[in-house]
């Protein structure tokens, strides 16, 4: 296989990556992002690139990649400005997919990283959304309407490349031991905010299966659209409980407003699409993805219950592991250099 991952520089890029480079099978595999990779590594070759990934077109026919995986949809508002998030999400795949889909491309599989936030959250959604349904109402914030241009555009693709297999996996709120998410961000604080008279049901998926799941549509051929998330609901009240903290209700009428002293103290930043879930909450279906073969390692209880294990190691030894900073000549040494020992033996 020769494989290009975007969004090197994020956190699931790297990841994946890393795993790439443990299989014998995978011959080259190239990273792009405006960013440099967040953990080391030895057989990926890194490419900085603007934003839109203009670029993506050049490399593709460069390196006759046959394996595509989208990692760099971004799906918490509060990271960038609309207009920034509107050039990851919405033009970077479309030149993902026009490069990928251009006369004598050598792609043959395209794995997109997307979320359950396109469906929404509000009092008319149905207890479960499966993959063909449709959010009920129309998308406020800036990120769900990013992500939905960009399904759009991966569902025309589809049908214009039958020869290219795709695959989208919408995953459901992440938490884990090394992942950053709103979610993870508010339960590690000492008072969780809740909006008062609203206790909705929630759907976790482990940072583990996230990558389990993204590494079996690599190297499985299961086309189509599947959520990601781990088995049943929970309701936050119980998810707090379960982690161990206590809750600061958010009043229902105004709620944004109320959330902003958190966000301007630096303490919390409650996107608009978050303070949803909290007020609705949100399941989807993962029986599809189950039978194309995946198999979870964590259910949605389990996957609390593995963060909330975390937080209390943390907080009895502390968060001692150092961060990985990328800097090309020190990995340009490690790689060419005649002085690094490899196999046994100096080269």
């Amino acid at each position: 296989m020769r494989v290009l991952v975007t969004g090197l520089g994020t956190f699931w890029g790297s990841r994946l990556a890393q795993w790439l480079e443990s299989l014998d099978f995978v011959d080259v595999i190239v990273g792009l992002d405006t960013t440099e990779p967040r953990l080391p590594l030895e057989r990926t070759e890194f490419v900085k690139a603007d934003s839109d990934y203009s670029i993506l077109d050049r490399i593709v026919r460069a390196t006759q990649v046959d394996t595509v995986l989208h990692t760099h949809l971004v799906v918490d508002s509060t990271e960038l400005s609309g207009r920034a998030l509107h050039e990851i999400n919405v033009i970077g795949t479309m030149n993902l997919l026009a490069a990928a889909g251009a006369s004598g491309s050598s792609v043959r599989k395209v794995i997109v990283k997307g979320s359950t936030l396109l469906y929404g959250a509000n009092y008319q959604d149905p207890y479960f959304f499966r993959e063909p349904m449709e959010r009920t109402r129309a998308p406020k914030t800036r990120v769900e309407r990013s992500l939905l241009d960009a399904s759009a555009f991966l569902r025309d693709f589809a049908i214009d490349n039958p020869h290219v297999t795709v695959t989208k996996l919408r995953f459901s709120n992440v938490l884990g031991d090394d992942i950053e998410t709103p979610f993870s961000k508010a339960l590690r604080l000492p008072v969780v905010p809740e909006i008062l008279g609203f206790d909705p049901r929630l759907q976790f998926v482990h940072e583990d299966d996230v990558t389990g799941a993204l590494g079996y549509a690599t190297t499985h051929d299961v086309p189509g659209t599947y959520n990601v998330a781990g088995d049943g609901t929970v309701p936050w009240s119980e998810v707090c409980a379960i982690v161990g903290k206590r809750r600061v209700p958010l009043p229902p009428l105004l709620t944004s407003w109320a959330a902003e002293p958190l966000r301007l103290l630096r303490i919390l930043d409650l996107p608009p699409e978050v303070l949803s879930l909290l007020r609705y909450g949100r399941g989807v279906d993962n029986s599809p993805f189950k039978r194309a073969g995946f198999r979870y390692r964590y259910s949605t209880a389990g996957t609390i219950d593995a963060f909330a294990r975390s937080l209390r190691l943390e907080t009895a030894i502390g968060d001692k592991n150092p961060t990985y900073q990328y800097e090309r000549d020190v990995e340009t040494f490690f790689r060419h250099s005649p002085a690094v020992v490899r196999d046994g033996a100096t080269t």
